[in-house]
Order: structure tokens, then sequence, then C-alpha cells
């Protein structure tokens, strides 16, 4: 009886392992799967994090422009005009110049100077001091102007120009200077200006203003 028992099946024993012991195994195998699947999932996603990061770097950050160079608008406390024989006018009035830059580094300048013409010829001419616009901010430049139409030929037509209340003026200018990235990478850049400025004789301030 007792051979009998003991050469009896048992379904729950295969191989010297029992249903548990299997089924501990195949659990140990897919948490191992799993694991790998989320550091494979990682490191795929690690890899698209740097690429995205540089290509962000270098499209945008290191992606140096030119910074816009421009006379905002502004009004004329002191204008004076001669219609008659001798057409000639007078005025002083503060500049407002703003330096955009668009750069993620700050853009540093050297002095410079802003020229006005009328018809071409010089009227009058400010100075621009040295300075830095931050990036991604404007630098904002005040400077006292005076100009005068004492060096126009007598063949101008500031005469008719006059009459109908509208001096048309020129703004020329360039700052020279360079855009620091990350404190070590550095780019020449030239921002330059040529604005046409109406200015209302009657109001004693700008009409319309367009820059390039």
């Amino acid at each position: 009886m007792a051979d009998k028992n003991q050469n009896q099946y048992h379904p729950a024993e295969v191989n010297g392992y029992h249903r548990s012991d299997q089924e501990s195994l195949e659990e140990i195998k897919e948490a191992r799967r799993k694991k790998k699947m989320k550091w494979t999932i990682g490191i795929i996603a690690f890899i698209i994090f740097q690429v995205v990061q540089g290509l962000f770097f270098v499209l945008v950050i290191m992606k140096f422009k030119s910074p816009k160079f421009r006379v905002a608008d502004f009004t004329i406390p002191t204008l004076t005009t001669e219609t008659q024989t001798s057409p000639s006018f007078n005025m002083s009035f503060v500049a407002p110049i703003r330096v955009k830059n668009t750069n993620w580094g700050p853009f540093k300048y050297g002095a410079s100077n802003m020229t006005f013409t009328y018809g071409g010829v010089q009227v009058g001419q400010v100075n621009i001091p040295k300075g830095k616009a931050n990036f991604k901010s404007t630098k904002k430049i005040d400077v006292p102007v005076t100009l005068n139409s004492g060096a126009l030929p007598t063949s101008s037509n500031l005469g008719s120009e006059l009459s109908s209340g509208v001096i048309t003026l020129n703004s020329q200018g360039e700052l020279k200077g360079k855009v620091t990235v990350m404190f070590m990478f550095k780019k020449t850049k030239i921002s330059k200006m040529n604005c046409t400025i109406e200015i209302s004789t009657s109001e004693k301030e700008v009409k319309s203003s367009q820059c390039n």
C-alpha cells in the first residue's frame, strides 16, 4: 500500500517545480520585461529631449539678429518757419531713439551719430553715446536735436512744403557692436536706420514715420 501511494501522480508538481513556482518565475520575467521597456522608453525620451533642446539652441538661441534702430514719434516744442522770399525752418526737440534687441544675449554698441537730411542735404546731426541693449529688451535713448535749413540750396522745394504745412525729413544712422550669447559666443552685428519723417508745422509733431 505504501508503494502505491508513493507512485501516485501529483498534477500540481512538474519536473520538480510546483505551479506556484512557475507562476512566480513568469511574474519575475514579466516584471523584468516591463522594467526593460520602461528603461528603453526613458532612454528614447531622453534622446528626443536632447535633440529638441539642441535644435532649439542652434535655431533659436544661437541665431544672431541685427537689432532694430529707430526713432519713435516725438513732439516739437520749438519750431519756426519762414515761407516768404527765403523759405526756412528751425526746430528743436528731443529725439526718442529706440534700439530693440531680440537676441538671447546683450548687444553692446560703440558711440555713433545720427544725421537728419532734407532733400539729401544734412540739416542736423546728433551724437549717440556707446551703450548696451539687454537681451530681449529695448534700449531707450533720448537725445536733444536742433535742425535748421541754412545749408539748403535756393532751388529746394522747401517753400512749397512749408505752404502745405508738412516738412519731410530723413534720418539715418548706424550702430555697430557685438551680441554675446552665454557669455562666450560673440558675433558682430550692425544695426542701420533709415527713416522718412513727415512733420506737421501747424501741430508741431510727427505726422507719419516710416523706417527701413
